[in-house]
């Protein structure tokens, strides 16, 4: 039954995904950790692979409908991608597992990736939710690549720590800051996550990793068939409809996300 659930949700995840470039390691983070019982940090592994794949598919659609932005896209990701691999290889594990201890309580490595996450999903849907102007936003526009590849190193610092890919930071970054146009946001963050997720999950192949292919390889096959559904559906909606998706689906995630991080920190209180 469990398994049934799984392939529900992930092709639900890979739906939310394709449409508004974000959300996939939003959503599969926590259904990974709260419904499969899987350790956060491995679950970032395993997201990393599933959402590479996914966003692969998604790319390939974007490319024949002509939506990314290759250049500015490529200046973004790959000091991103750099960042992220390092991360993952030489810096994520290595942190110990308990950060904090006293008689009373004790803060983990899992939150502190939690943490992370829940605070930059609620930045992100807000900024996004009360964008209104980025509606207007139209191509050709004048980069910066120099400001570019600063943002791309500092989501790719975000993508090696807490696992996601990036793209509840990569949009708002491109429609609120260098004014692209949603459609043309969103196809562009699907082609950087695709690469820097993909390049993250190399860097987690070593020995401390144990993982169960065939559970995953269920888990993509699901996720890409909600993409390509999605793929079908998209260039019916306008900018503003997927700008105020975007927000709300990440915001009531963080919610939800806060909620069980809360309730785990309360747990861990030794009374």
């Amino acid at each position: 039954m469990l398994i049934v659930i799984g392939a529900i949700l992930f092709f639900i995840i890979g739906l939310v995904l394709s449409l508004i470039g974000s959300g996939g390691a939003i959503l599969t983070i926590p259904v990974l950790v709260y419904i499969f019982d899987i350790d956060p940090y491995l679950a970032t592994s395993y997201s990393m692979f599933i959402m590479g794949a996914s966003n692969w598919i998604a790319t390939i659609d974007n490319i024949k409908k002509s939506l990314i932005l290759y250049r500015p896209g490529l200046f973004f990701s790959v000091p991103g991608l750099i960042i992220t691999y390092f991360t993952r290889r030489f810096v994520l594990p290595y942190i110990p597992d308990i950060l904090f201890k006293n008689e009373l309580f004790f803060f983990t490595k899992s939150n502190a990736i939690m943490l992370v996450f829940t605070i930059l999903m609620f930045i992100a849907a807000i900024k996004s939710l009360r964008g209104k102007d980025a509606t207007n936003n139209v191509l050709p526009i004048n980069f910066n690549y120099k400001l570019l590849a600063t943002y791309g190193a500092a989501v790719g610092l975000v993508t090696g720590f807490v696992g996601a890919g990036g793209g509840f930071l990569i949009i708002p970054a491109f429609v609120f800051i260098f004014k692209t146009p949603m459609i043309h946001a969103i196809a562009t963050s699907i082609f950087i996550i695709a690469i820097n997720t993909s390049l993250g999950f190399i860097g987690d192949l070593n020995p401390t990793i144990s993982i169960n292919w065939p559970f995953l390889v269920f888990l993509m096959g699901s996720s890409i068939s909600g993409v390509i559904l999605a793929n079908k559906l998209k260039h019916r909606l306008s900018n503003e409809f997927l700008r105020n998706f975007f927000g709300l689906v990440i915001f009531f995630l963080a919610i939800f996300v806060s909620i069980n991080e809360l309730y785990k920190l309360y747990k861990q209180i030794q009374f």
